[in-house]
């Protein structure tokens, strides 16, 4: 007979628990799947009483009473194993001082949006069978990506029948070593409030364009900087509220701590101990300011969503899509903004025509640019104000400096190195193509593995990640043809291959644009423009890329994106009926390619010619 002695449980939900859950698990080596324990007896100490249940179910009642002795976590528990239950394969140190809990998922979240450790806990309701554990350590900045990733693999784990626990930091709006919040960076401090700034600012432009309309205001009017932070926050307040809610109805316990990995199959949480089979991380990223002088007046994109008041004069590093979108936002609540890049466009990676393009557009709303520019030092004068020095001269009077220079992998003060997960040079986390990282028991979704650092793909890879380990269906994320979107203004949305990335892997390609003054500007008197392109492969009629920089992109291009998964031809394009009138009828009614570029080498891959489309 085997036998299992725990410490004494208080908790009454231990007591009503002890025929229901089971304490310890053997695990299978295969994702994470569970293997039976042997049939034994189990006596659990409750109160000084000893409590016996029999089993010949293998994971059975007999098991579970071990669990009813540990349910109250805020009690230190311990479980020994009787040397004649086999233990081979578990991972797991039986005798554990703090919380024993055999967890389905540990989710670990640390600073920032998901900043603190977090543990997921739960049972399989089949006596029959338990589930694997999962710890996931989770931890955000800026991007989206790993506070919902978390929280995805989390909830669908749970529906699958596991047992989850998220741990997770006090909410804040700027988050901290010891402040994060339920929801992350993409909800807390990123692509939510963010977007909500977007939609302030445009109301100047918008005023703007309704006087060719008709429209005629008596006084010029005026924004409250105030008013649309206060709003902002009751708003992130409100949806941190829906995301507990969200993990509480799909059986997710959340413990706010913070946490640490200190082995395979454990997580400190402010000083106690919780283990698991497998451990999730979704810590995500932190955004990078530069060792330079005077580097400590500057500010992230973090701040930038949450200052006590607006800025009358800012300087923006940075030429990427944060850098961009917060140009937007501040010149459109009548900030005075520069752009500093150290090349001489902005949005590296895009496509080169919709590079030029924005950067007209927002060169024309009075946003000025400083390129080829790099930052050396922040200098502070006597009255406050703020000067930048870089490599061309120096710029001054600026209220903020802004840095909005990259963002780089959160994986600093969570225990990887110690037990042997492999980081890459930037520090994301290196994992195969399940998501799992070196060592087997630990695996990481979102930003903080530096794959594509989208909020959507990381709920892809968190929901992937879920069927692989709980629903017995191994899931690789399928990253082809993931849309994008920048909320500049005009805003960007995209999906599929730049013309250069067709051009390398196809050779043969023809190319169709259109670029056009919308309807509405024909009215405002506003020199808003839109420009679309399709970049289709020659040989087999394939939609490659859709591009779009204009008002709407973003949504436009999420419907079309669902046609470039799907591989449709131009000539499927060309049979769709345009909705009139629309600027998204452009996609379906661009008959005649603007070039065509053709290969002269047999790999198709080098000295790409262009041809001019009329004659050929």
């Amino acid at each position: 007979m085997a036998t299992i002695s725990a410490c004494t449980a208080t908790s009454s939900l231990a007591r009503t628990a002890l025929v229901q859950k089971a304490a310890v698990v053997r695990h299978s080596s295969v994702l994470g799947l569970p293997s039976m324990p042997k049939m034994g007896k189990v006596r659990c100490s409750m109160e000084g009483k000893p409590q016996e249940s029999d089993s010949k179910l293998g994971m059975g009642a007999s098991l579970m009473a071990a669990a009813a002795c540990v349910a109250n976590i805020s009690s230190p528990a311990m479980a020994l194993v009787d040397e004649r239950m086999s233990t081979e394969g578990t991972g797991l140190p039986f005798g554990l001082s703090n919380n024993l809990l055999e967890t389905s998922i540990l989710s670990l979240r640390i600073r920032d949006a998901f900043a603190a450790p977090a543990l997921i806990r739960r049972f399989e309701r089949s006596p029959l069978t338990v589930p694997s554990r999962l710890v996931t350590t989770t931890s955000t900045s800026l991007r989206s990506a790993p506070a919902v990733g978390g929280v995805r693999a989390s909830r669908f784990a749970a529906n699958f029948g596991a047992s989850v626990a998220v741990c997770e930091l006090p909410f804040a709006t700027i988050s901290s070593d010891s402040t994060g919040g339920v929801g992350g960076t993409c909800v807390l401090r990123g692509c939510v409030p963010k977007k909500l700034l977007v939609y302030a600012s445009k109301y100047s432009h918008e005023f703007e364009e309704s006087l060719g309309f008709g429209w005629n205001y008596e006084a010029e009017p005026k924004h409250d900087w105030n008013t649309l932070i206060a709003n902002k926050n009751a708003e992130l307040q409100r949806l941190t509220g829906i995301y507990k809610n969200t993990l509480k109805n799909a059986g997710v316990k959340l413990i706010e701590g913070r946490g640490k990995i200190v082995d395979p199959h454990t997580v400190d949480v402010d000083g106690k101990h919780y283990s698991a089979k497998n451990i999730l991380i979704s810590v995500g990223g932190r955004p990078f300011i530069p060792n330079i002088p005077g580097s400590e007046y500057a500010i992230d994109s973090d701040a930038a969503l949450d200052l006590p008041s607006k800025p009358k004069k800012i300087a923006i590093v940075g030429g990427g899509y944060i850098a961009v979108e917060f140009a937007g936002i501040f010149n459109g609540l009548k900030t005075e903004v520069h752009v500093f890049i150290r090349q001489k466009k902005v949005l590296r990676g895009f496509d080169e025509e919709i590079r030029d393009f924005v950067g007209e557009q927002i060169s024309l709303r009075g946003i000025e640019f400083h390129t080829e520019e790099l930052p050396q030092a922040i200098l502070k004068s006597s009255d406050g104000s703020l000067s930048l020095k870089t490599n061309k001269g120096t710029v001054d009077g600026f209220s903020h400096v802004m840095f909005a220079t990259g963002r780089g992998p959160n994986t600093k003060n969570l225990g990887l190195e110690t037990v042997g997960v492999k980081l890459s040079k930037n520090g994301a986390i290196e994992v195969d193509e399940f998501s799992r990282t070196s060592v087997p028991s630990i695996w990481a979704v979102g930003d903080v593995t530096d794959r594509i650092n989208l909020t959507p793909v990381a709920l892809m890879e968190g929901g992937a990640l879920a069927k692989t380990l709980f629903a017995n269906e191994p899931t690789k994320p399928d990253y082809r043809a993931v849309p994008s979107a920048v909320f500049s203004q005009p805003p960007i949305g995209q999906v599929g291959l730049t013309e250069e990335q067709a051009i390398n892997e196809y050779g043969n390609v023809d190319v169709y644009t259109a670029n056009f003054r919308p309807l509405k500007a024909t009215l405002s008197g506003l020199p808003d423009r839109a420009f679309m392109k399709l970049i289709v492969c020659a040989e087999t009629d394939k939609v490659l890329g859709l591009h779009m920089c204009g008002e709407d992109a973003p949504e436009i291009v999420q419907g079309f994106a669902v046609a470039v998964k799907a591989g449709l031809t131009k000539a499927d394009f060309d049979s769709t009926v345009g909705i009139h009138p629309t600027a998204a009828e452009e996609f379906v009614t661009m008959r005649t390619p603007v070039r065509k570029v053709r290969s002269t080498t047999s790999e198709g891959k080098a000295d790409s010619e262009i041809k001019a489309a009329a004659g050929v």
